[in-house]
């Protein structure tokens, strides 16, 4: 599986989402930022991604696939507090 192909059926599901994707082969790390999140909790987001690839999962043509979900509003939360101020 290519990373295009776990990017473009995700894109397929969520329109709406900023989608990226690393990893190769059989083994990917996938980050998304979506409205759709909202309300959800993390395994809910996880569930509703995994579905999405759940024949390649249960064949082994996809092994392991690490989700990573945010709404816009916790991915900004997220980078605002992780931002490091230097001080010269």
């Amino acid at each position: 599986m290519l990373a295009s192909d776990v990017e473009a059926r995700i894109q397929a599901a969520l329109p709406d989402a900023d989608i990226d994707v690393s990893g190769e082969d059989c083994s990917f790390t996938v980050a998304i930022i979506s409205d759709t999140f909202e309300g959800q909790n993390l395994m809910q987001r996880q569930k509703s991604i995994l579905s999405l690839f759940e024949l390649e999962l249960k064949t082994g043509r996809l092994h392991a696939l690490t989700i990573k979900a945010w709404t816009p509003a916790q991915f900004a939360e997220r980078q605002h507090t992780h931002l490091v101020q230097l001080e010269c």
